[in-house]
């Protein structure tokens, strides 16, 4: 069934002049769906419940989303709950789609309520929606009895009633405390105030530890070539395959090569290993004595 993309009276006033269904007529029609793919029988079910659905949607009404959308939204639901319903449950499909005809809208808000995403658990969608009406009744219930509740005694009283960590409810009453608000928005009226974008703290390297950085791998690159040139060619050979190459070679296809057993090409790489630690710690004692 098409929705309309406004929404209007004229809606709301078909929906409910559609028929109403009787248990057999309505069951008839969902194994037509089911068993023979009729969209006619499909087009009929939905139409006699789509009432359903702009009556939920209406109940979402307060959470500032255009009724149009909502009414969109649970029409999707009707539709969904109209694919996977399955008469021979022997339950009536209008108690069936409740379940999803709510579920897509209360996505819909979810996701169009912030530019940052709410919650996407359970618990926290059970908050969202429940959590400002669990903390009136229990203000409620303690002015009768004369008592004031901390912020941290409420967050855990709601935590319990709601059956949700504690640490969910303090983050969702964040978030539902405040409202988005543009980076590039300026912190006050003057024409040359910052905007809140510029008092961001930049979590990338800056440009002195860039630089830094770069003159030690130099140097360490320096240090390297000198320690590889202490090595004769083929100790040479060994420590580039063995050490410098992305899949390094295992030693005995370097025996095979040059003709020598695996265990003598083990003790040539130890060998080339202590020869380039002796240089590349020869290096680094002359560097620290020139700065000392």
């Amino acid at each position: 069934m098409p929705l309309d993309t406004t929404y209007d009276r004229a809606m709301s006033r078909r929906a409910m002049k559609a028929e109403l269904l009787d248990a057999e007529t309505e069951l008839a029609l969902a194994y037509a769906w089911r068993d023979h793919r009729d969209e006619a029988a499909l087009h009929r079910l939905i139409q006699a419940y789509m009432r359903l659905a702009i009556s939920m949607a209406s109940k979402f009404r307060r959470y500032g989303a255009p009724m149009n959308d909502l009414i969109q939204e649970a029409g999707l639901g009707l539709m969904k709950a109209a694919e996977k319903f399955d008469p021979d449950r022997g339950v009536r499909f209008s108690t069936y789609a409740v379940w999803w005809i709510k579920a897509s809208v209360q996505d819909f808000v979810m996701r169009n309520w912030s530019m940052v995403r709410t919650g996407s658990t359970s618990s926290q969608k059970s908050l969202f929606f429940n959590m400002r009406r669990v903390q009136a009744r229990l203000e409620r219930e303690a002015l009768a009895r004369g008592e004031q509740m901390s912020r941290s005694d409420m967050n855990q009283m709601v935590a319990t009633e709601i059956g949700v960590p504690l640490h969910d409810v303090e983050m969702m009453e964040g978030r539902l405390s405040g409202t988005d608000f543009s980076l590039n928005a300026v912190q006050s009226a003057d024409e040359d105030g910052r905007e809140w974008i510029d008092v961001l703290e930049d979590d990338g390297a800056q440009a002195a530890e860039l630089v830094e950085g770069r003159m030690d791998n130099d140097q360490l690159r320096e240090w390297l070539l000198c320690a590889m040139n202490a090595l004769n060619e083929r100790e040479r050979f060994i420590v580039r395959e063995r050490k410098l190459r992305g899949a390094p070679r295992t030693l005995e296809s370097l025996g095979t090569e040059l003709g020598l057993s695996k265990e003598r090409v083990r003790q040539l790489e130890v060998g080339a290993f202590q020869k380039m630690r002796h240089s590349l710690t020869s290096q680094s004692q002359e560097v620290l004595g020139f700065l000392q």
